[in-house]
């Protein structure tokens, strides 16, 4: 995928978390975000039976090919390639990119978690087509990492790649601007939108913040 339309997508990338949005189901919460033009969701189940993760995948690939949209499979390329889903998003302790694009063929989307600059060159040598900056800020979803990379973390990894970069981790309307200013490309949310209220307002602000970020970039 052209990388510039790919960083368009990832402006705004919803990662699931079905305890998060209970009572409502995944589905719910995530027709409201697409509603509001989000492109690209990420079906995130831990600790699930892998045939109810398939289910899952189904049930979202069909409410996102709906909208036009992507939907990214987390850790699992295998369950991407049983439910052909657009693609897959690898963390260091997963497969390599080059170990999944083999599998699943040149046109499907591959992320790689990063944290370092030779994370980021290992991403690219094995044919990632973004990365994700793991942890700007602490956040009780993210348990397994204990130094954020703050806004200069974001800005290093940036500059050390042409690649869209993606930042997680406690990001919300509240600073989802200075994350952008900072050098990423988008940001993507979890309890921001899962757990919110009013979840298609919640990614109207985010949207909002994004914007906002990218027109200061262009000062």
């Amino acid at each position: 995928m052209n990388k510039s339309r790919l960083a368009k997508d990832l402006q705004l990338y919803v990662v699931t978390d079905r305890h998060l949005a209970r009572p409502r189901s995944l589905v719910e919460v995530c027709r409201a975000a697409l509603e509001t033009g989000v492109r690209t969701i990420q079906l995130r189940e831990k600790g699930v039976p892998r045939e109810e993760a398939v289910r899952a995948a189904r049930e979202l690939l069909a409410l996102t090919r709906s909208f036009g949209a992507m939907l990214i499979i987390n850790d699992d390329p295998l369950v991407c390639a049983e439910v052909q889903a657009d693609g897959v998003h690898l963390g260091q302790e997963d497969v390599s990119a080059g170990v999944a694009r083999r599998l699943l063929g040149p046109e499907v989307v591959i992320g790689v978690s990063v944290r370092e600059p030779w994370e980021i060159r290992a991403a690219e040598e094995e044919g990632a087509d973004y990365v994700a900056a793991n942890l700007v800020f602490t956040t009780k979803t993210k348990t397994d990492i204990s130094r954020p990379l703050g806004l200069p973390g974001v800005a290093l990894l940036k500059e050390v790649t042409a690649l869209p970069l993606v930042a997680i981790g406690g990001i919300d309307a509240s600073n989802a601007a200075e994350v952008i200013r900072a050098g990423a490309d988008g940001v993507a949310v979890v309890s921001a939108v899962m757990s919110a209220p009013d979840p298609a307002a919640a990614c109207r602000n985010l949207f909002a913040a994004v914007a906002e970020g990218l027109r200061a970039r262009r000062l």
